[in-house]
């Protein structure tokens, strides 16, 4: 970072002032002008209505058309505005570049502010003293609102500045102010710090799958959804009418991160747990880790689909059948030839039936003809199979044979029917692994079963009737879709600036019939079989190999930004390696790169934690800590009552309020403790007066509920408690030490665990 340096004309006060106010100067520029963009689409979109005859279906559509498009640019117009602009670079030539959310271009096309995704920007990240790129000064501006507050210069090539230039390099450093400040339970974007190692992971290539792997800390949450709103930018025509899932660990962390992508004016994006990936699902019940393991094992798969083909019975006798007084047999070497030439099809189970019906009915009309002297009759077999097909006898001996389903009846009845179960994991699993995953009928969905039922989606195909259905929707809206698009290209042409960042097909799909106002993500929500351009899946290490199956379902083209580290695996089915998580989806297409920076925890906090992980036997590669820490933890015993446990908490609280003044909390306890007593004393306590103001500022949460967030302090309660809790405990009292930014907090009775006794 450059120091303050004085001029001739009253010291650096005075230079960053007039400084500041230049700054200013520029910034009610680029307001004016967005301004400006609101107020001629919205022009643009009145003469329009004008101009079009509203009782006429193409002037219908042109209206409806602008009318989103207007809608959709307001909208991220709305979500850019705060800190519009957050940078400057100084080259070496002498030119100027300012660096913001969105591009914006004045009357004459002359670029005001480069998008920060845009190459053009790229620099304001990457420029090093070492390797300056061209630039002699990168500039961050702090604003609140719409006005400057500050400003903070790193100097990368004095001999690209005139001495003028020279007297206003001054700050403190933008990203240790972003580092400090309290956290206020929201991520932020971090596009204006955006670190040299960050940004190269964002701007990497679309294709295959990118592993970032990095520490607590580390910000790859932050980097992995810039990096979706950059692959938005520079790849919008391939991406955005499919959009991008995000999938994220728990609800908590979905709240958490929610607003940074509008904040980057991108919204075609999906949020989900992994929980929530089934349409119609929440599954939201708790499993058995052994049963979870259980489940995520990819030998599950071929337990579900030998379940599958069990459904699809042979008959052991022949079945008479009376047609208005004559008879027909259902013959058990026709319902083998009917199976075998349904399962040659390849296709799922409800759409190969239609080839078990109709060889079965060919049969049984073959022999009515005969009994009826028409057989060389084409016509009449017409009728005949007609008539069959109206017979309640025929249609319930061949729906017995090879019934329709549906995945979650499916999977339940599997589950709770101890015959078929047996029947389904013989010779795949181990006699006490089937029993394990039996359970009554009717039982809530664990998330280990989300996978599960997607197997079963995927093998049995949708509902006929409905596909059926669909296909004749699909058509209709195909025959309208061009229409659309014309309409879509001229409203783009009409409106400039407001068009910037959709396309005419994302437009189209606005307006083009029934159903055309839900967005991208509204859509890919409500359907399975929704393929997505781009999908980013953080906490990638507790993704087992069943629901790796069921993310590579929803991205074919395997363009996936995956987040994690390997030391904080805590689920049993997680992983140990990338390499044995993601070979049986992508091999040979996937590639790691690394954070190796920790801008949250301070180095105080770190090395704790990562002396407590090491002790257990885990492998740790530290990162190094951006901040050394202004407090060293604070370790409590106490005795293990719970109203000794909560007192302790209590104080700590306290303690970090005074020495903070405000910020985020979290009192993070094991699974027990957080819906038992413990954490009812503590929520309760509270909602005490001497707390008010404090109270609505902390999370009392277990450690499935932290990952992937940060507090400004926290108190984590019973550490050996929490190893206890899970095969791998030690991992998920990682997690929980890592989460501060400050200060924290351990409350313990009896001995601490090894490694974190010694510290």
């Amino acid at each position: 970072m450059g120091g303050a340096v004085g001029d001739a004309a009253g010291g650096p006060q005075n230079a960053t002032d007039r400084e500041v106010a230049q700054e200013q100067a520029y910034l009610d520029l680029l307001y004016g002008r967005l301004d400006d963009i609101r107020s001629r689409a919205a022009r643009t979109l009145d003469d329009l209505r004008r101009q079009s005859s509203s009782n006429t279906p193409a002037g219908r559509a042109e209206k409806d058309a602008f009318d989103a498009l207007h809608t959709e640019r307001v909208a991220q117009l709305d979500a850019v505005e705060d800190r519009l602009a957050f940078g400057r670079l100084d080259m070496t030539g002498g030119e100027r570049r300012y660096v913001g959310r969105i591009g914006l271009s004045d009357e004459g096309q002359q670029q005001l502010l480069v998008d920060w995704r845009a190459p053009a920007a790229a620099a304001f990240y990457q420029a090093t003293a070492a390797s300056p790129s061209g630039v002699a000064r990168r500039r961050h501006l702090a604003t609140r609102g719409r006005t400057v507050t500050g400003i903070d210069d790193e100097l990368l090539d004095a001999t690209g500045l005139n001495a003028a230039d020279l007297t206003t390099v001054t700050g403190d450093g933008a990203l240790m102010t972003a580092l400090t400040e309290h956290r206020t339970g929201k991520m932020r974007d971090i596009v204006a710090t955006l670190q040299s190692e960050q940004d190269v992971i964002v701007r990497a290539q679309l294709t295959g799958v990118l592993v970032v792997q990095g520490g607590p800390g580390t910000g790859k949450t932050a980097v992995a959804l810039h990096r979706a709103a950059y692959l938005l930018y520079t790849h919008r025509e391939r991406i955005a009418k499919s959009g991008v899932l995000v999938v994220g660990p728990s609800p908590v962390f979905l709240r958490y991160i929610e607003r940074v992508l509008p904040s980057l004016g991108e919204t075609g994006v999906v949020l989900s747990t992994p929980g929530q990936i089934f349409p119609g699902v929440e599954a939201t019940a708790p499993e058995r880790p052994e049963v979870a393991m259980l489940k995520g094992d990819l030998r599950m798969a071929r337990v579900i689909r030998e379940a599958v083909r069990q459904r699809q019975l042979l008959l052991p006798r022949p079945i008479p059948i009376s047609i208005d007084g004559e008879q027909v047999v259902l013959r058990p070497a026709a319902v083998a030839e009917a199976r075998s030439r349904a399962r040659q099809t390849g296709r799922p189970h409800n759409e190969a039936r239609s080839t078990f019906v109709k060889h079965l009915l060919d049969d049984l009309a073959g022999q009515l003809a005969r009994s009826r002297r028409l057989e060389n009759d084409p016509e009449t077999r017409q009728d005949l199979g007609a008539e069959l097909r109206d017979s309640v006898d025929v249609r319930r001996e061949i729906n017995l044979r090879w019934m329709p389903l549906s995945a979650e009846k499916f999977l339940d009845k599997l589950f709770s029917d101890p015959a078929r179960l047996r029947a389904a994991t013989e010779g795949r699993l181990s006699k006490p692994e089937g029993r394990s995953l039996l359970r009554e009928s009717g039982s809530p969905w664990t998330q280990a079963d989300v996978p599960l039922l997607d197997e079963v989606a995927e093998l049995i195909g949708p509902d006929v009737t409905a596909s059926a259905a669909a296909a004749r929707e699909r058509a209709r809206a195909a025959a309208e879709r061009a229409e659309a698009v014309r309409y879509a290209q001229g409203v783009l042409q009409m409106s400039g600036e407001a068009a910037a960042m959709m396309t005419a097909d994302m437009l189209a799909e606005r307006f083009e019939g029934p159903g055309g106002s839900l967005t991208v993500a509204e859509r890919a929500r409500d359907d399975r079989t929704w393929t997505y351009g781009h999908i980013v899946v953080d906490e990638a290490q507790e993704v087992s190999p069943m629901l790796w199956r069921t993310l590579a379902r929803r991205v074919p083209s395997r363009s996936m930004t995956i987040v994690g580290d390997l030391a904080q695996t805590s689920s049993a089915a997680g992983a140990t390696s990338w390499g044995g998580a993601l070979d049986p989806i992508a091999e040979g297409r996937w590639r790691v790169a690394e954070l190796t920076v920790n801008y949250r925890t301070p180095a105080k906090i770190m090395g704790p934690a990562a002396a407590m992980l090491t002790a257990t036997g885990v492998t740790v590669r530290l990162p190094e800590s951006a901040r050394e820490g202004d407090w060293d933890p604070s370790l409590i015993e106490v005795p293990g009552e719970p109203a000794a446990l909560v007192d302790a908490v209590l104080s700590a609280l306290t303690a970090d309020e005074a020495a903070l003044g405000g910020g985020q909390f979290a009192v993070i306890l094991s699974r027990a403790q957080s819906i038992g007593e413990v954490s009812e004393r503590i929520r309760k306590s509270l909602l005490a007066s001497e707390y008010a103001g404090l109270a609505d500022r902390v999370g009392v949460l277990s450690v499935d509920d932290v990952k992937g967030l940060e507090y400004d302090a926290v108190t984590v309660v019973d550490p050996a408690g929490i190893i206890a809790a899970s095969p791998r405990g030690a991992s998920d009292l990682y997690v929980a030490l890592t989460r501060p930014t400050q200060r924290l907090t351990v409350v313990h009775h009896g001995d601490l665990p090894t490694g974190l006794s010694r510290s």
